[in-house]
């Protein structure tokens, strides 16, 4: 088993080269998926696009990753994380090519909307990370995973605009965009050669159903169904976004048939979660093999202000700081990428502190923490040194994604065979989050967005202490009947 190997951030061996791997393909997922903000203005130049477009644009981008995020989740626990990933690195290259290619918005808008597939990634090698690290080390495990990762997108503001400016002109941000892809394609087949789904011996436990989370009670059944509502309301006010009322880039007729398609995409589902969960109507689930849905409401929750407030932040940040301090946006870029280059240390500090001191704890010191930092960014004007407002940026960011670690670091503690799924449904309210922050932006000014963000981080706050620490073990069923114990504390 890989727990007697010690946890060393500079060996490339055992367990210590799957997280190495997998960080590396969620780094390159990140590089990709935010590939176009840093160079948002040279883009919005060469195309002739409008304020509203590059909203839109930027709402766009995180649209497809809520269903998207799903899926994946439910992929790789059918398959396993090292064929999907690879997978999902080669197929999102084609959308970046085509967004580096397009010469109308149409094609932009297309291509960042199924460039949106590639922030599934993450959901992966939380599984992944999962299968290789006992308990007591799997929050910093994930934390290096998340946050060294979650730094692709502090690489693409710092590297993309100067890689731009290299090759020159006003087609500089195409060869940019075009190369993030052509890493993402060569890294799917280096991923696919280097990694196992599991450490030999073990067992890769799977649902018994692929399509709908499996839950343990009535009462967790009908909380799922709640908790489904907000990622289509999500979509709906993308729609919506999309509409005349907004952008208007689709139709009134047009939105309507996507409300409609969404109300009864939105029932279908239910119908299916209800086939997949309807042996609990007559047959109650085992006490050994039940879990409690509402730890994974309370962690959607968190993550919803948690990342869907980074996913907002990391996409507007460069154009807050040139706005506000009017600066050029490749120095504007950097500065702003001080917010993700926090992940470094934070998303693993977070997953640390909760090893060591709690996963609820250190969730609920980090939450209190997110919700004073935003509203301290919500003061910057002018009148601020530059110096000043981006140490305010830092520090919130650190409770940010100091957060996220925390959030993860109790993912897989939940239920070993439902872990894709279970980082898939919070993962993806992560986008709702981002979706809900971004449409507020384009409708008010910077101070109340961040005020915005803060008071859903209070929400969130009040949630948590619902939430019960894992203890024990939770029980999952090998292919030959006997039942295994996973530690969880």
């Amino acid at each position: 088993m890989p727990n007697v190997e010690r946890f060393n951030l500079l060996s490339f061996k055992g367990k210590m080269k799957i997280l190495h791997f997998s960080w590396m393909a969620f780094f390159i997922t990140f590089l990709v998926w935010f590939n176009h903000a840093p160079m948002m203005q040279a883009i919005a130049n060469s195309l002739g696009l409008t304020t509203s477009e590059i909203k839109t644009l930027l709402i766009l981008n995180v649209a497809l990753t809520i269903p998207a995020r799903i899926v994946i989740g439910m992929l790789t626990d059918k398959f396993g994380p090292r064929l999907v990933y690879s997978g999902l690195l080669a197929i999102c290259s084609i959308p970046c090519f085509t967004f580096a290619l397009a010469d109308s918005y149409a094609q932009l808008a297309i291509s960042r909307f199924l460039l949106g597939f590639v922030g599934a990634g993450f959901v992966i090698g939380i599984r992944m990370v999962s299968e290789w690290f006992p308990h007591h080390e799997l929050g910093i495990a994930e934390g290096v995973y998340g946050g060294w990762g979650n730094f692709g997108s502090a690489a693409a503001a710092m590297s993309l605009p100067t890689i731009a400016l290299l090759f020159g002109g006003e087609n500089g941000w195409r060869y940019s965009v075009g190369l993030t892809g052509l890493i993402s394609l060569v890294f799917s087949f280096i991923y696919y050669q280097n990694v196992s789904d599991t450490p030999k011996g073990s067992t890769y436990f799977k649902p018994k159903n692929l399509g709908a989370l499996e839950v343990s009670s009535k009462g967790d059944l009908c909380l799922l169904l709640l908790m489904k509502i907000p990622m289509y309301a999500a979509l709906a006010l993308l729609t919506w976004k999309l509409s005349p009322a907004g952008a208007s880039m689709i139709s009134s007729t047009t939105a309507i048939i996507m409300y409609g398609f969404l109300a009864a995409l939105y029932l279908y589902d239910s119908f299916h979660v209800y086939q997949v969960n309807m042996k609990l109507l007559v047959n109650p689930v085992p006490e050994l093999h039940r879990y409690k849905f509402k730890q994974v409401a309370v962690l959607n929750i968190l993550y919803f202000a948690t990342f869907g407030s980074e996913l907002a932040v990391i996409s507007m940040l460069p154009l807050f700081f040139a706005e506000v301090f009017d600066l050029n946006m490749v120095y504007a870029g950097l500065l702003a990428s001080a917010y993700a280059f926090m992940n470094l240390v934070s998303r693993p500090g977070g997953g640390w502190l909760s090893d060591r001191y709690g996963r609820k704890p250190t969730l609920l010191v980090l939450t209190a923490g997110l919700a004073l930092g935003y509203f301290a960014m919500g003061m910057i004007d002018s009148t601020w040194p530059i110096a000043l407002a981006v140490l305010a940026a830092m520090a919130c960011s650190f409770f940010v994604q100091s957060g996220e670690g925390a959030v993860f670091a109790v993912v897989p503690l939940i239920k070993r065979r439902l872990t894709g799924q279970i980082a898939g449904m919070t993962g993806a309210y992560g986008n709702v989050g981002a979706v809900v922050y971004l449409t507020v932006l384009s409708v008010v000014e910077y101070q109340t967005f961040f005020y915005f963000i803060a008071g859903t981080a209070i929400i969130g706050f009040v949630t948590l202490l619902f939430m019960e620490e894992p203890r024990g073990q939770m029980a999952e069923i090998r292919d030959d009947g006997t039942v295994e114990l996973i530690d969880v504390a």
